[in-house]
């Protein structure tokens, strides 16, 4: 268990570490608020704590200083008590205004400070009677009645404290506005009953000694809780600053598939309608929602210069053609619109000009009548549908090429 520990306790202090440095860079960006600074100390004080429990450190430690035991006091004071105070100023800061918050931390950090204090007394009181330093501080001497009481102390303390935060997050993700802070809380909230295994695994140690058996058999459960349980706590405290980066990141991705999906059609139009182009074609994905704004724009522009080529005939018979493979609704209008589309770039390819048949269809729809959005969004969407139909439908190619035949029969 030892070796397991030598890897899982170096990882989540680097993660922890991981995260008070990304926050600290908010210091040069924001106000030096309470919550900001709770955050870093708590981040710090975790780090610490996990440096600390690394066996090979915290046995350096003993020796340097010469108290045997002194690392486990500091990962109990500073990882446990500390760090759960200081989690908890940072909600209810996130929660309630300055003049309402300072108040309500208050007491929760007196509270933490006479806990330590007291801890601090007990550790002192047995460690006069200790025979040496020990691996495992609280399992190994959870039969002399001084640890036992400190470790009752300690683990009750930090179980009342992880209620108490998954409890706050709870509350208050039901009224956040932000929806990355609303999955920050709820997520934090769920780490902090994941990492209360640990403690209640503790717990039971007195109860496992005094039926003699060994309590170090469940210790894979503490590293089961913490190594789950602090990520989730880290995640859902700092999602609030990365989670946006994810949703930009999300709406790039949807935005470049769109602008992909796009270019069948924008490019036939291009290639016969070149006027329609405001800049030249290019490779770079700089700006990209300009650039899908202007493939938009562009294709419109181009289903408007394509009208006089549009003919009534294609769209009754690709409707029908679509009915027959079971299309309705957008399915129905994305197939006959770009059928229509389709077989007028083929007659501007033909014939240069604007065909005389054409003029004489009363019954193409009008602009107003094809199908589209309300905003930038939706009308992406249905082009977006509208270019898959148009490169890969196969009512679409089988109502140009039908209409193909009939022009080379005449």
């Amino acid at each position: 268990m030892t070796g397991a520990k030598s890897i899982v306790f170096p990882l989540l202090a680097a993660l922890c570490w991981a995260a008070f440095f990304y926050k600290i860079r908010g210091l040069r960006f924001e106000r030096r608020t309470p919550a900001l600074l709770a955050l870093l100390t708590a981040f710090a004080l975790k780090g610490i704590a996990f440096v600390l429990a690394t066996p090979m450190v915290s046995l350096a430690v003993d020796r340097q200083l010469g108290i045997p035991d002194i690392a486990a006091l500091c990962i109990h004071l500073l990882g446990g008590v500390a760090f759960s105070a200081a989690v908890l100023v940072v909600l209810v800061f996130w929660a309630h205004a300055p003049e309402q918050a300072w108040p309500r931390a208050r007491w929760r950090l007196i509270i933490a400070v006479i806990i330590m204090l007291t801890m601090l007394s007990l550790w002192i009181a047995a460690a006069a009677g200790s025979s040496g330093r020990s691996t495992h501080y609280l399992v190994q001497n959870a039969h002399r009645p001084v640890v036992a009481v400190y470790l009752l102390l300690y683990v009750s303390t930090l179980l009342v404290a992880l209620v108490e935060i998954a409890r706050l997050c709870r509350k208050y993700a039901e009224v956040a506005g932000h929806p990355w802070l609303r999955r920050g809380l709820r997520i934090t909230a769920i780490g902090a009953l994941i990492y209360s295994i640990n403690f209640v695994n503790r717990a039971s140690a007195v109860v496992i000694e005094q039926l003699d058996l060994n309590p170090l058999k469940w210790e894979m459960l503490t590293l089961l809780g913490a190594g789950i349980g602090i990520p989730l706590i880290v995640g859902g405290l700092t999602i609030p600053s990365w989670g946006p980066h994810l949703s930009a990141l999300h709406a790039w991705w949807i935005n470049y598939r769109t602008y992909r999906s796009l270019h069948p059609l924008w490019l036939a139009m291009y290639q016969e309608l070149p006027e329609i182009v405001l800049h030249p074609p290019a490779s770079s994905l700089s700006n990209l929602n300009y650039r899908l704004y202007r493939r938009i724009i562009e294709i419109r522009d181009g289903q408007i210069a394509l009208r006089p080529y549009m003919n009534s005939e294609v769209a009754v018979r690709t409707a029908k053609l679509g009915r027959e493979a079971g299309l309705a609704r957008n399915e129905l209008r994305a197939v006959v619109e770009a059928a229509q589309l389709k077989a007028a770039l083929g007659a501007k390819v033909k014939e240069g000009s604007t065909p005389v048949e054409s003029r004489a269809s009363h019954n193409v729809p009008m602009l107003s009548d094809l199908s589209g959005g309300d905003d930038l969004a939706s009308e992406a969407h249905w082009l977006s549908q509208l270019a898959r139909a148009f490169a890969h439908s196969p009512v679409v190619a089988a109502s140009v090429n039908d209409r193909r035949s009939q022009r080379t029969e005449r």
